[in-house]
């Protein structure tokens, strides 16, 4: 019978703890690729760019797209949550680096306008599988309405800003103004956007 107490020697201990690490290391670094190379496609050629035109930019094979994410939605999906947490993440940090907390509101807000104006066709994607379109939906408000109420306080209580405008209602005001403009007529959802922010102060 082995001796309970005996240390475990080092040949006893699985060899490919390391190869492991390494692989899922790697699979952080893909994932990561296709994100940043899908997010940027989207932007210029909308969620109906081809999935090889993502892989191509990421420098990744079809196999290994298809490995993290099986479908078109799943990827949509992903990079939809990815820029969300990018979202919350700027929140406090504009409010630590921002001259004042009108200013981290207002960098904040075109940083939710550069997200919204870059997801066309989000909607018409996800259509087919309600459900996973429904549950985003949520999960965007979930996260971003709370962050948006953090800078509305924070410049109330600075007193550079007196409208009792729930985040929310700034949120949707600002979604409303994105969905309407066009290319085609040049309209700039920054510039409608500044003006909407002006009216808060």
């Amino acid at each position: 019978m082995p001796d309970q107490d005996a240390p475990v020697h080092p040949h006893h201990l699985s060899s490919s703890t390391p190869e492991r690490l390494t692989q899922r290391s790697d699979a952080r670094r893909n994932i990561q690729k296709l994100l940043d190379a899908a997010a940027a496609l989207f932007v210029t050629s909308g969620v109906e760019v081809p999935v090889r035109e993502i892989a191509l930019k990421a420098g990744v094979g079809m196999g290994t797209m298809y490995r993290h994410f099986p479908t078109r939605a799943d990827l949509i999906v992903a990079v939809y949550r990815h820029q969300v947490e990018a979202c919350v993440e700027a929140g406090p940090a504009l409010l630590a680096e921002s001259s004042t907390p009108f200013v981290a509101l207002q960098s904040w807000i075109y940083l939710f306008v550069d997200f919204l104006t870059t997801k066309h066709g989000l909607a018409a994607a996800l259509q087919s599988d309600r459900p996973s379109f429904d549950a985003l939906h949520n999960y965007f408000l979930e996260r971003l309405v709370p962050v948006c109420e953090q800078l509305l306080d924070a410049a109330r209580q600075a007193d550079e800003m007196h409208s009792d405008i729930q985040a929310l209602e700034l949120m949707w005001g600002v979604g409303s103004l994105c969905i309407n403009t066009t290319k085609e007529l040049q309209i700039d959802a920054r510039r409608l956007v500044s003006l909407l922010l002006t009216g808060l102060r």
